[in-house]
């Protein structure tokens, strides 16, 4: 199936779904895209049952949303001089500015509170979007187990480097929004919408992505804490059971 993708994205470019190690493949023009994220699937003890260049206005919003120790319960001030440095990844300001923007938007529409970045979580998200491309540019989660041990929710895409960019990352996953209407978590359903539902997962608090760009495409890797899509779990409170 690898040879025969490999052989088509020669003629015309096509995006991928990832998802738990189901592979779908669909041809379109004029791009490539591949999504995928993580599973949580944890028992309740927790074990695993499976620049300058700124306007000022921007960089007072960036400030807001980023935090540097990854404390939950802290937040940086708006005195704190934000540079590249600070992002833990290889975004732009501008990059860590939307990805922020979108995800609290998208957790806005159903009433869930906002996320603020972490330099921690963009570190550790850079580390993996480079180890997969350096094991040839390929899609795949952190493991559950050894050095590379999944600590965290993620999030991946993959796209044209070119034609896709970090919001088109969040808006694919936003897209499995039409599949989610309040039901319980389960391995019948994650397969089509556990992007969407790790970016509205209620408990999550911070987020920390980032990319990489390899053989014509870019990789977005974002990382939840705390992570989401737990099996028989909702991912927020409907509105009627918060009153």
């Amino acid at each position: 199936m690898e040879n025969l993708v490999e052989q088509l994205s020669k003629s015309q470019p096509y995006y991928r779904k990832y998802l738990g190690g189901i592979v779908i493949t669909f041809m379109i023009m004029p791009a490539t895209l591949i999504l995928d994220c993580v599973i949580t699937n944890r028992n309740l003890d927790g074990s695993y049952a499976k620049d300058s260049r700124y306007s000022e206005k921007q960089s007072a919003d960036i400030i807001k949303a980023i935090t540097y120790n990854d404390s939950i319960k802290e937040r940086v001030s708006d005195t704190t001089i934000i540079d590249s440095a600070s992002v833990g990844s290889t975004l732009t300001l501008q990059e860590v500015q939307k990805l922020i923007e979108l995800h609290n938007k998208v957790r806005a529409d159903v009433g869930v509170g906002p996320v603020t970045w972490s330099k921690k979580l963009a570190t550790y998200a850079q580390e993996w979007a480079n180890h997969l491309a350096v094991k040839g540019c390929r899609m795949e989660h952190r493991p559950n187990s050894g050095k590379w041990k999944q600590e965290y929710g993620e999030n991946l895409f993959m796209g044209t480097a070119g034609y896709y960019g970090v919001a088109d990352a969040v808006k694919s996953w936003e897209s499995e929004k039409k599949y989610y209407h309040g039901q319980t978590i389960d391995t019948s359903n994650v397969y089509k919408l556990g992007h969407y539902t790790q970016i509205v997962w209620e408990n999550t608090k911070q987020i920390g992505c980032a990319k990489i760009e390899c053989e014509g495409n870019i990789i977005v890797v974002c990382n939840y804490n705390p992570p989401g899509n737990f099996l028989r779990q909702k991912p927020y409170k409907l509105p009627e059971a918060k009153k």
